[in-house]
């Protein structure tokens, strides 16, 4: 018996993208579904987007999930792009959230600011050229350091703003992945390096005759997923943000002693290497995420800033110092979702909805970060986490 093919629903569509974003086909979509579902799509369907401001972002539109949106701070920040202090734009549904940091950014503004310093800068693709040997493979590597300002050439005649920064090889079984780092401007860079990446890897394949097979992305680049090469070799911004804050301050505001929290880091260090995570702290994909949703950034890459390693010390004086690296931070303030009307309001509310401030949110990021740090840590330390998500995160 022959099968019969089942039927599919077909949604509302047109291939030319402008006109896929048009009022009315946004319109049958939004029928489609309501009467796909079975359920209307009033609150979808009220946004302040308007259709055709979506083109480029995201296929087979019908509206848009609100998000509650909340300011934290101010915080002050005392770093090379970003200086001054900054209301903070977060985007959650968690109760206490938004408090917890603008507790944070209180203490940390009180003790003098937070200092943010990027320290690295480049976005990644990590091509793999197949040999018969380990040994072609090796020579591979010097005939691409040989030959890469001809590839910087290629790499960069696609773009007005990626640049070649280097190449780094790294060499397995008979493989040569081939990680092509570039800077990238105020955008974040992914579809800009891979275009750029491609014609390099077209060159390379057109006069390299050793080469046996390859692929753009050998999943070495690595993105959207943590990875240890990203904590060591960062795709985006690696960022630090640190302060000292006095042991007066963390007693008065957080009731906890500087030492405490010292102790605490130490044994939670333990935990965090029995467990096997990438991330010594307590939630920095909070404020990434949070932020990330308020201005527009590309959500997924969560997943490499949310690895960051924070470092506590007791100072000579009795005082706290507090400091998170990020080791790659993934920003723009150009491109993808940076554009849309809400998002663009959040930058603007940052001071960075211009051209060249794509550092000064990467710095903003991280000093929010450190205040979520700080508040959290101090809550568990002196066991106020749980009462403030009774009294704060409860929607009953």
């Amino acid at each position: 018996m022959t099968p019969i093919a089942p039927t599919l629903a077909h949604i509302p569509h047109d291939p030319d993208p402008a006109r896929d974003h048009a009022a009315d086909l946004v319109a049958q979509r939004l029928e489609f579904a309501e009467h796909f579902g079975g359920s209307a799509l009033t609150h979808v369907a009220n946004t302040a987007i308007q259709s055709g401001e979506t083109a480029g972002n995201i296929e087979n539109l019908i509206g848009a999930a609100q998000i509650p949106l909340g300011l934290a701070g101010p915080i002050r920040v005392n770093g090379e792009h970003a200086r001054g202090d900054f209301l903070i734009p977060l985007a959650t549904t968690e109760g206490t959230l938004v408090a917890s940091y603008s507790r944070g950014m209180k203490i940390l503004s009180l003790a003098g600011g937070v200092t943010t310093t990027i320290s690295a800068d480049a976005m990644q693709r990590a091509p793999v050229f197949v040999f018969a040997s380990a040994r072609e493979a090796r020579d591979f590597v010097d005939w691409i350091l040989e030959h890469l300002e001809q590839i910087r050439v290629q790499a960069e005649s696609t773009s007005r703003v990626a640049r070649l920064l280097r190449v780094e090889p790294f060499l397995s079984n008979k493989f040569a992945f081939i990680r092509f780092n570039f800077s990238t401007g105020d955008a974040a860079g992914q579809n800009m390096v891979g275009k750029a990446t491609y014609a390099a890897y077209k060159w390379i394949l057109a006069n390299n005759s050793t080469v046996l097979s390859a692929f753009l992305e050998s999943n070495f680049a690595t993105d959207k997923k943590p990875s240890h090469v990203n904590i060591l070799h960062p795709r985006g911004k690696r960022v630090t943000a640190e302060a000292t804050v006095p042991r007066a301050l963390l007693t008065e505001h957080l009731r906890v002693e500087p030492a405490q929290l010292v102790r605490h880091w130490g044994v939670a260090n333990v935990g965090a290497f029995l467990s096997g995570a990438n991330n010594n702290g307590c939630h920095s994909a909070n404020a990434i995420t949070a932020l990330f949703i308020a201005t527009g950034q590309d959500v997924a890459n969560v997943t490499e800033g949310a690895a960051a390693t924070t470092y506590t010390e007791l100072t000579r004086d009795g005082d706290l110092y507090f400091s998170i690296t990020i080791p790659s931070l993934i920003v723009a303030t150009h491109g993808g979702g940076t554009h849309l009307p809400t998002q663009r309001e959040c930058l603007a509310l940052l001071g960075c909805a211009g051209p060249g401030t794509v550092n000064k949110l990467a710095e903003i990021v991280a000093a929010t970060v450190l205040a979520g740090e700080l508040s959290l840590a101090a809550a568990i330390s002196s066991l106020e986490w749980v009462s403030a998500h009774e009294r704060l995160g409860r929607n009953r």
